[in-house]
C-alpha cells in the first residue's frame, strides 16, 4: 500500500484553492481540510457576539468556550459552531474580512493550530489555506502554491457571491487587493510561497487542468 501523503495547497483569496483541493482530495481518496473556513467560523462567532477581533482577551474567552466541528461528506462541507451549521453563511465579503482580522491574532492561531495539525497527523489529507505548508505542516510531503492574477481571482469570487450580496465587481477587486496586502504583510504567519512548494499560476487554467497538474506532481513524488 502506498504511503498516505500530507498535501498542502496555499495561495491568495480567489485562486481556486477550495475547488481544486476538494477535487484533488476526492481523486486521491483523501480527507479535505479547509483551514480558512475555520478562521471564517471564528470570525462568524466573533461577529455574532459583537466581539472586536483585536480584543485578545475577549477572543481568548470566545475560543475557549466555542465548539467548532468540521466534517466533509459526499463532497459537502459541514461546519458547525456551537451546534449551528454555518458553512453557507461564511462565504461573504464581510466574513472574508473577519477571517483576515482574526487570523492575525495569536490567540486564535494558537487555538486552531493544534486542531489543524491533528487533522493532518495521520496522512491521507489535503489541507487548504494560506499557511498550511509554511506553518501548520512545514514538513508536508507535497506542497503547492496556487496563484492567479488579481482580476481573474476577483471575477471568480464575484461569480460565487449570492445575488443578495449586492457588491459590484470593482468593490470585490478592491477588497481582494486589501486582503492580499494584509495577508502578505501581517506579522504572524504571512502569506508566502512555502519552501519547496510547486507554484501553479491558474490565471489561464481551469480547475481540471490544475488538478491534473497536481496529480502529476504527486505521482512524481511517489516515484522517487
Amino acid at each position: 500500500m502506498s504511503k498516505r501523503l500530507v498535501i498542502t495547497i496555499d495561495g491568495p483569496a480567489g485562486a481556486g484553492k477550495t475547488t481544486v483541493s476538494r477535487s484533488l482530495a476526492a481523486r486521491l481518496g483523501y480527507t479535505y481540510v479547509d483551514t480558512g473556513a475555520l478562521y471564517r467560523a471564528v470570525g462568524f462567532a466573533a461577529k455574532l457576539k459583537g466581539i472586536d477581533p483585536d480584543d485578545d482577551d475577549a477572543m481568548a474567552v470566545l475560543c475557549k468556550e466555542m465548539r467548532l466541528e468540521m466534517t466533509l461528506s459526499g463532497g459537502n462541507l459541514s461546519l458547525r459552531v456551537n451546534g449551528e451549521e454555518i458553512a453557507d453563511k461564511i462565504r461573504t465579503p464581510e466574513m472574508s474580512r473577519m477571517a483576515s482580522a482574526v487570523s492575525a491574532r495569536p490567540v486564535v492561531r494558537e487555538f486552531l493550530l493544534d486542531m489543524q495539525r491533528q487533522m493532518g497527523a495521520a496522512g491521507g489529507v489535503v489541507l487548504e489555506g494560506r499557511d498550511t505548508g509554511s506553518v501548520i505542516v512545514p514538513d508536508a510531503d507535497v506542497k503547492f502554491y496556487l496563484d492567479a492574477d488579481l482580476a481573474v481571482r476577483a471575477a471568480r469570487r464575484f461569480a460565487e457571491l449570492p445575488p443578495e450580496a449586492g457588491q459590484p465587481l470593482d468593490a470585490v477587486t478592491r477588497d481582494m487587493k486589501k486582503r492580499d496586502e494584509k495577508d502578505k504583510n501581517r506579522a504572524i504567519a504571512p502569506l508566502i510561497v512555502p519552501d519547496g512548494a510547486v507554484v501553479i499560476d491558474a490565471s489561464e487554467m481551469d480547475a481540471e487542468a490544475v488538478v491534473a497538474c497536481m496529480l502529476d506532481h504527486v505521482g512524481d513524488y511517489r516515484s522517487r
